[in-house]
């Protein structure tokens, strides 16, 4: 049986190959805004992934724990913070590609990446 964290590295893999080939085989722009969010949260959840302990506590110390015992039983709280900050930033980044696209769309009549950017192949 596979445990939670092996289960949790392969998916958050899969995200970001699957991220991984929309934002550079596709060429569709809000396909590849969307590959694009796959890979930071592939990135998300890998790095809540190596914070995981099992059996492991919330990083609050309380009264009556010792802090060995805390120590030795607390997950750690870094990444936990660095993916929150991730999020906020992500979300607030995601909202401007989709107005810039908005823009893209209403100059070009397109979100064919090829029509916009004037490749002479199609």
């Amino acid at each position: 049986m596979i445990d939670v964290q092996t289960a949790a590295l392969l998916c958050s893999g899969c995200f970001i190959l699957v991220g991984l080939y929309a934002a550079i085989f596709l060429d569709n722009i809000i396909k590849k805004i969307i590959g694009i969010s796959f890979i930071e949260e592939g990135a998300n959840l890998f790095l809540i992934t190596l914070a995981y302990k099992p059996n492991g506590v919330v990083p609050i110390l309380l009264p009556d724990m010792s802090p060995d015992w805390f120590i030795t039983n607390s997950a750690y709280p870094l990444p936990q913070a660095l993916v929150l900050t991730s999020v906020v930033i992500g979300a607030s980044t995601l909202a401007v590609i989709l107005a810039i696209t908005m823009v893209l769309y209403k100059k070009h009549g397109s979100l064919s990446a090829s029509k916009i950017l004037g490749d002479s192949n199609e």
